[in-house]
């Protein structure tokens, strides 16, 4: 089983996106209090992953789900750009973490096409000692999601 934690600001899509994986539909959600937790099973492979509220309250525990995490899926609201800038505060933090060494970082843009702009926002091309990889998504449609687990399992394999 592959311990995923899924982060980013509030309101980005992160329980949205969880609940596509595991239901393939759109749950009405209400702000992430703690963490949802679902275990995902693709092709035979078992993601548990840890879907944790991004209040700002609650940032400061993040750390305490680092333990173990093979993934960090970061939920980016491509259209909030006054906090693009914290969220890019908040990435870099976890990167910094003892516990995240070793972890996948994947990046969804979420709710815009705009993944080199994001890209370029969180300065991405500077992580150098962490796999990591953008993709455009839309929480609600579901589309790009796939493609990011695919990313996901690929890294499984080279491991």
């Amino acid at each position: 089983e592959h311990k995923v934690i899924i982060v980013g600001l509030d309101n980005a899509g992160k329980t949205t996106i969880l609940y596509q994986f595991s239901m393939n539909e759109v749950v009405h959600t209400s702000p992430t209090i703690g963490s949802n937790v679902e275990e995902i099973v693709v092709n035979n492979t078992r993601f548990l992953m840890w879907d944790i509220g991004g209040q700002e309250s609650l940032r400061s525990s993040w750390n305490t789900y680092y333990t173990n995490t093979e993934f960090v899926i970061v939920v980016v609201d491509s259209t909030d750009r006054e906090r693009i800038s914290v969220t890019k505060e908040e990435l870099y933090k976890m990167l910094a973490h003892e516990d995240l060494k070793k972890a996948g970082l994947l990046i969804f843009a979420n709710k815009q096409d705009v993944k080199d702009e994001i890209s370029q926002f969180l300065k991405l091309t500077l992580i150098k000692d962490h796999q990591w990889h953008i993709q455009a998504c839309c929480a609600l449609t579901g589309e790009g999601l796939c493609q990011g687990l695919e990313w996901m399992m690929s890294r499984l394999k080279i491991r």
